[in-house]
C-alpha cells in the first residue's frame, strides 16, 4: 500500500542552524494493516505522518501510494485518499452531524444523510450512537471526540489513515476501546492503518506491525509481537524498559 524510501527531512531554526528531523528512512505499510511507528518524543515520527499526507516534502527519498510517487498528486487529491486524525481531537461548531458531513460540504458534494447507509456505518464502527448524531460535539468528551473524527475520517473511504498519537489525550480504559475499535476496522473493513503513538499498549495490542524511530533513524522494524517481546537493538531495549522516561 505504501513504500517510503531513503526519506530524510531537515528543518532551519531560527537561529540558523540546520536540524536532520529524519535520515534515510525506509519503511514498508502492508495493506489491510496497521503499522505503528514508535519512538522516543523529538525522534520525528509526526514528521514522517505529514511527510505521507504532503503537509510537508522530504528533502530527499521517494514516498510510493499504491505504486505511485506521492509527488505525482495534487495534494488536496492525495489527501482525499489518505486521510490524517490529528493528536488532539478537532470538532467544527455544530452537531455531530454537522461534523460528519462537513469534508464534504468543503468538496462541494452532497453530503450523506443522517439516516445513510454511510453515516449509520460510520457510526457503528466508531462505537458512537445514532442518538448523538443531534448533540453539540463540543459537549463531547475528548475519547467521543476522537470517534467523530474517526468516524468522519471513514466517512471519506480513505485508502490509508493516518493517526497521530491516537490515544495521547484519552485515559486507559477509552485508549483500549479505541485500540479495539481500529483494530475492529481494519479487520472488517480492510482499511490501512499507519499510526505514530508512545502507547506502548496500544502498539502491542492492535498493531501488526511496529517499527522504532530514534533521534530520525529507523532502527528496526518487524511484527509487534515479536519485536515487543525480543527487541534486537539496545535502542530498543533501553525504550522499551523506561519508556516514560524516553518520552520526556
Amino acid at each position: 500500500m505504501l513504500r517510503i524510501e531513503n526519506i530524510s527531512k531537515q528543518r532551519m531554526r531560527s537561529t540558523g542552524e540546520t536540524v536532520r528531523i529524519l535520515q534515510h528512512v525506509d519503511l514498508d505499510v502492508a495493506p489491510a494493516q496497521i503499522t505503528a511507528v514508535i519512538g522516543p518524543s523529538g525522534s520525528g515520527k509526526s514528521t514522517l505522518l505529514r511527510l505521507v499526507n504532503r503537509l510537508e516534502d522530504a528533502d530527499d527519498g521517494r514516498i510510493e501510494l499504491q505504486g505511485a510517487d506521492i509527488r505525482s498528486f495534487d495534494p488536496l487529491a492525495l489527501r482525499r485518499q489518505v486521510v490524517m486524525v490529528l493528536q488532539m481531537p478537532f470538532v467544527f461548531p455544530g452537531t455531530v452531524l454537522d461534523n460528519l458531513q462537513h469534508p464534504f460540504i468543503l468538496q462541494n458534494k452532497k453530503p450523506p444523510y443522517a439516516d445513510s447507509s454511510e453515516v449509520q456505518g460510520a457510526l457503528q464502527m466508531c462505537g458512537l450512537e445514532r442518538g448523538m448524531l443531534a448533540t453539540r460535539a463540543s459537549s463531547l468528551s475528548v475519547g467521543q471526540q476522537q470517534r467523530v473524527c474517526l468516524a468522519r475520517a471513514l466517512l471519506l473511504e480513505p485508502k490509508l489513515l493516518l493517526l497521530d498519537e491516537p490515544t495521547s489525550a484519552l485515559d486507559r480504559p477509552t485508549g483500549d476501546r479505541l485500540g479495539q475499535t481500529l483494530k475492529r476496522i481494519c479487520r472488517e473493513h480492510g482499511l490501512t492503518i499507519l499510526m505514530v503513538t508512545h502507547d506502548l499498549r496500544l502498539a502491542g495490542r492492535c498493531a501488526d506491525v511496529v517499527a522504532y524511530l530514534e533521534k530520525g533513524r529507523m532502527l528496526e522494524s518487524g511484527a509487534s509481537g515479536a519485536l515487543l517481546n525480543n527487541p534486537g537493538t539496545k535502542a530498543l531495549q533501553r525504550f522499551l524498559a523506561e519508556p516514560e522516561t524516553q518520552e520526556g
